[in-house]
């Protein structure tokens, strides 16, 4: 194929990196609320997670600086070994290097703070120096300012980086609702992180096929009674 990019991402030929996820580089982000970037990246791990994608998880000066990766990332990939670094360039990290070689898989899907630094000098050595194809989640990286984050999506994308979302890498991995094996935990995924898609997947669930609330608690409806 003359054009690699136009295959798109599946489970078996793409891998994922999350690159300093932590409170000190998230505290600095303004190019998307910072509640909404957590959501989008742990939607992300998710549905890494359930389709097996191999993972790759880095941090820079963790003790020094940036603070420990968010325990929600963390906690969708339990005994996941973190590859600490000091250079803002995780390419520069022989760790990351063998990390991403091992795996086999020259589509690398990134998510990670911030745009403009560690995202985009690793996109491009990568791509330079490691012969990757790059995957950038727009939606689950944030910048120090929007201008930031949008001229390095730009730029990366002049380099060849192929801009992606996180929902969108979720189904572009399910591809096809008869894969049954996945469905229930995209679904799952969706409405738990998805916003009004999810909420539309728990409408139809329970008014048009009748299927019982979801939640963990039940609660009686009092019925109306007209104020006298």
């Amino acid at each position: 194929m003359s054009n690699p990019k136009l295959e798109v991402l599946t489970p078996q030929n793409s891998q994922i990196i999350f690159i300093d996820h932590q409170p000190q580089m998230a505290f600095g982000v303004q190019s998307i609320d910072r509640q909404v970037l957590k959501n989008n990246t742990v939607g992300l791990a998710k549905a890494a997670r359930t389709f097996n994608i191999p993972t790759t998880i880095t941090t820079v000066e963790t003790q020094g600086f940036s603070g420990y990766t968010y325990p929600e990332l963390l906690d969708v990939f339990p005994n996941q070994p973190i590859l600490e670094r000091t250079s803002m360039n995780s390419w520069d990290d022989q760790k990351v290097r063998d990390a991403l070689a091992a795996n086999g898989r020259t589509k690398i899907v990134v998510a990670g703070l911030w745009t403009e630094v560690c995202n985009t000098t690793f996109a491009l050595c990568a791509m330079l120096e490691g012969g990757y194809e790059i995957y950038m989640v727009a939606d689950a990286s944030g910048g120090t300012s929007k201008e930031a984050h949008d001229y390095a999506m730009q730029r990366m994308i002049q380099a060849g980086v192929v801009p992606v979302t996180w929902q969108q890498v979720l189904l572009e991995w399910q591809r096809d609702w008869a894969h049954k094996d996945t469905y229930d935990a995209v679904t799952g995924i969706a409405k738990e992180h998805s916003g009004a898609y999810g909420m539309g997947i728990d409408y139809a669930y329970t008014m048009v096929h009748k299927a019982p609330q979801r939640g963990t608690t039940s609660h009686e409806t009092l019925a109306p009674v007209p104020a006298r």
